[in-house]
């Protein structure tokens, strides 16, 4: 049984991965904003700001890793997701904390060599803006000097499924987008999840973004 804090529970990923991680029997911390508007979200909800690593030292303390699903909409997403990657990069391994295993964005992955999702010029403004945050993100990880084992896992550039009951299965590994499923249907918030504790229990994949679906 491990100690996990779980940055942006409040959210869809957030919620999965709080729910996954205590029916393994592990001890989780949900970090959201306000804690108030979040009754019943977990047996330990705190507030913190992912953006200080003041706070994300604080509230990380005494924990043996950290899951990170954090999303801003208000705020432009390159000020906030660099801020989130410095504020982790350098509070996680002030408070002991050596493995991040992050929420990445699926128009990052790659269609062909070189080439990205968000690089279609049919990308909507807007969608583009975002996921150029996350990239940003992505290289601050890339660039730091640490001892902090991170790992982004990204999603599929599409809707994921809230509602589905987990499976317990998934596909992951590489920067290329990962072939659709047979049968059409969306991958699932409640298998993203596992994906995450999985890759907390036993680390595969280390200082990379790598697809899951």
């Amino acid at each position: 049984m491990s100690n996990i804090v779980v940055f942006g529970a409040g959210g869809r990923a957030g919620r999965h991965a709080v729910a996954e991680a205590e029916s393994r029997g592990h001890r989780v911390t949900a970090v959201v904003r306000d804690p108030a508007k979040y009754p019943g979200l977990a047996a330990n909800v705190v507030a913190g700001d992912v953006t200080s690593a003041d706070s994300v030292a604080a509230v990380a303390a005494g924990h043996d890793a950290a899951i990170s699903t954090v999303a801003r909409l208000d705020v432009p997403s390159a000020e906030f997701y660099v801020a989130a990657a410095h504020a982790l990069l350098e509070g996680l391994p002030r408070a002991g904390v050596g493995r991040l295993v992050a929420v990445g964005i699926g128009s990052l992955l790659e269609t062909a060599p070189g080439v990205r999702v968000v690089d279609a010029p049919d990308v909507p403004a807007d969608a583009r803006a975002f996921s150029l945050g996350h990239a940003a993100e992505l290289a601050a990880f890339r660039a730091a000097d640490t001892e902090l084992d991170w790992l982004v896992l990204a999603p599929p550039p599409t809707l994921l499924d809230n509602d589905a009951p987990r499976t317990g299965h998934y596909r992951i590994g590489g920067e290329r987008v990962l072939p659709e499923r047979e049968d059409g249907g969306l991958f699932r918030y409640a298998d993203l999840a596992v994906a995450l504790v999985d890759e907390v229990e036993t680390p595969k994949h280390h200082r990379a973004q790598v697809a899951v679906a």
